[in-house]
């Protein structure tokens, strides 16, 4: 039985035990009773007495299966059914006694008697249980010896039941060894036989050095991010593995395949901010009942985007991609849901105009979500005239569409990158902003010029820039992960670079806040929080997937990549903001420029771009971004005034 933990006692010998027990619990109580006087014994038919006693428990074993349990799972449900065996025995005993059933002469069981055969017979069928149970927690314990030795915190009722769940598993390479606690009130007591430590610094040191854990477990549904990110901290310096686990609900709803699952704390845990609330409710009014278009739709953001308009009832949303694949798998996600909001997946290009003429005309969005640009920046360093045809020549296309199609709103998704950009590709979306600023400008002096009486209000125009966002395709944090996969190592183009981090569905919810808000012609900034060097992300990424940054994984710096910055930045020297009412979304005050010139200079880029100048299509962004100052990149020279068109 020891040899395997799988084998399991046999019933039938679970009850013949159970009967020896009571047999002997019965003689015992007797010879007790009698002060192991002979004389007095003889006087008593124990035969019987033993036939009658193994016949009654028999009897209520069968009805009470108390035969039935696993002994080394011993529960207080199954000393209730053996506490109930053994008061119905006495009460039957008493019945026989007094009623002189089976002997007219004497009572065959005297008060006494009954009274120590139930303490006797107690003890025997509970100790045996408990022996049985002891002997595989101690052999448990002993080949538990080479297992992960880790701790749990929050000392509530889904910790109990994973310590029970990974105790009672014969499989687990883990031995519980101590209970961390979410309060200092709890700190030096123990909790079923374990240590309880406090989450404090010199606690964690004991938990190391006392309990020698070398893991900490947390209950996912028991997560404090600010406090988690503290106590991540804190045990990366102890060297401590964090991991959390799936809440104890879906074990009970039995949503896991196999035993406990296990998964380590993600940075993006770490990085999270709290939920976003939506603070105007006018957005459900402009969004309700209408036809919304989002270009880009199969993108990080795009996508993201479409998920949260749907909630608000539009009557339509047209998905604009040329993506063929990832928009499918988006439509295909979309149909899981059944929200009842018809959703059109739409191929196309914006650089196409005739291809986006036509989805206006059918569809006639009324509110449209630019979110279609290229985005990588040593790509569109490379092809320069490719970043202007789909950063600067599709947003031209569909802002004129929106115009001319009469749609309310036109809501760009900008960059942080487009802040005094050093590359090609924040170049062109400063310039896809300029253009959406200016054009909202000259649409709302056109208007006034008509007057309200003969004219139709104009298109606003609106821009949300931010930095970059968690998890979104080609971002660092899943090429991280992919490299840790690998072994390493991990590549930072710097040490001292700096980014900004935004979870995807967090910059979704303040574009649409901000769209809201928007009356035409801002660029709305996001408060992106403080920026963190990616060198440290990666350290902090290698010691909780359990590696030491240098000594398991290495981490290389490559340099600069062409275009990159060391640090972003959300405004430019000559911007200052003015706060809305949302704390988190702000306006930049920017110069303003003449759209007549803009829209001059915007045709003479693209038509460079059209032929594929590399060069002189980069110059012309220059004059049209005077403060874009190329960095590590070929196009250095023509900041030194090199070339001159």
């Amino acid at each position: 039985m020891v040899r395997n933990s799988s084998w399991i006692t046999p019933s039938w010998l679970i009850l013949l035990l159970d009967l020896g027990c009571s047999v002997i619990a019965i003689n015992l109580a007797f010879l007790l009773r009698l002060n192991f006087d002979a004389s007095a014994i003889v006087l008593f038919p124990l035969e019987k007495i033993a036939l009658l006693t193994g016949a009654v428990t028999l009897a209520l074993s069968l009805l009470l299966h108390t035969y039935r349990g696993i002994v080394r799972f011993t529960s207080l449900a199954d000393i209730g059914r053996i506490a109930a065996l053994n008061i119905i025995s006495c009460g039957i005993y008493l019945a026989v006694s007094y009623s002189h059933l089976l002997d007219r002469e004497q009572a065959l069981f005297p008060m006494s008697v009954i009274l120590i055969n139930f303490f006797i017979s107690s003890f025997l069928l509970l100790s045996y249980r408990l022996l049985v149970k002891w002997i595989f927690k101690y052999y448990n314990n002993f080949r538990a010896v080479n297992r992960t030795r880790a701790a749990i915190y929050y000392t509530g009722h889904s910790s109990l039941m994973l310590r029970k769940a990974i105790s009672d598993d014969p499989h687990s390479d883990i031995r519980i060894t101590a209970f961390l606690a979410d309060t200092n009130a709890h700190a030096g007591k123990s909790l079923e036989g374990l240590p309880i430590y406090a989450s404090r610094k010199g606690e964690l040191y004991k938990l190391v050095k006392q309990a020698k854990a070398t893991l900490l477990l947390i209950p996912e549904d028991h997560l404090d991010r600010t406090h988690l990110n503290e106590l991540v901290e804190e045990c990366i310096a102890l060297n401590i593995r964090v991991q959390k686990i799936i809440p104890v609900s879906q074990w009970t709803e039995g949503n896991t395949n196999s035993g406990i699952q296990l998964k380590d704390i993600n940075i993006e845990d770490l990085l999270e901010r709290s939920v976003i609330n939506i603070k105007n409710v006018q957005l459900s009014k402009e969004l309700k009942g209408k036809s919304i278009l989002v270009t880009g739709a199969a993108g990080s953001i795009g996508s993201e985007i479409v998920r949260q308009v749907i909630k608000y009832e539009p009557s339509v949303v047209i998905l604009c991609d040329k993506a063929e694949s990832p928009l499918h798998e988006l439509e295909l996600e979309l149909a899981e849901t059944i929200s009842g909001v018809p959703v059109i997946p739409f191929i196309g290009n914006v650089c196409d105009r005739i291809r986006m003429q036509q989805l206006f005309e059918i569809y006639a969005p009324v509110i449209v979500y630019h979110a279609a640009a290229y985005k990588h920046v040593p790509m569109m360093e490379k092809n320069p005239s490719i970043a202007v045809m789909n950063n600067v020549l599709g947003t031209k296309i569909v802002a004129e569409l929106a115009v001319e199609y009469g749609a309310e709103k036109f809501v760009m998704v900008s960059t942080d990158k487009a802040v005094n950009p050093t590359n090609v590709m924040g170049a062109s979306k400063r310039i896809a902003e300029i253009f959406s600023q200016s054009f909202n400008n000259h649409l709302n002096e056109k208007y006034q010029k008509i007057g309200p009486v003969y004219g139709t209000p104009p298109t606003r125009f609106i821009t949300t820039r931010f930095g970059n966002v968690l998890g979104s395709n080609g971002s660092v944090i899943p090429r991280f992960k992919q490299q840790l996969e690998k072994g390493g190592p991990l590549t930072v183009t710097h040490p001292d670079i700096t980014r900004y981090f935004m979870t995807i569905p967090e910059a979704c919810q303040l574009v649409l806040e901000a769209g809201s808000m928007g009356q035409g012609g801002e660029i709305f900034v996001f408060d992106m929080g403080k920026p963190m060097k990616i060198a440290e992300l990666a350290r902090k990424m290698i010691r909780m997937s359990g590696k030491e940054p240098g000594k398991d994984i290495q981490i290389v710096f490559t340099g600069l990549r062409p275009g990159e910055k060391l640090y972003e930045e959300l405004l430019n020297n000559a911007e200052n903001t003015l706060p809305t009412y949302h704390e988190k979304i702000m306006i930049a005050k920017v110069r303003a420029s003449d759209f007549t010139e803009v829209n001059e200079q915007v045709n003479q880029l693209i038509e460079s771009a059209r032929k594929h100048y590399l060069t002189p299509t980069v110059a012309r962004m220059k004059q049209l971004v005077p403060e874009f100052i190329s960095k590590n990149s070929t196009y250095e020279e023509l900041d030194k005034g090199k070339m001159i068109i």
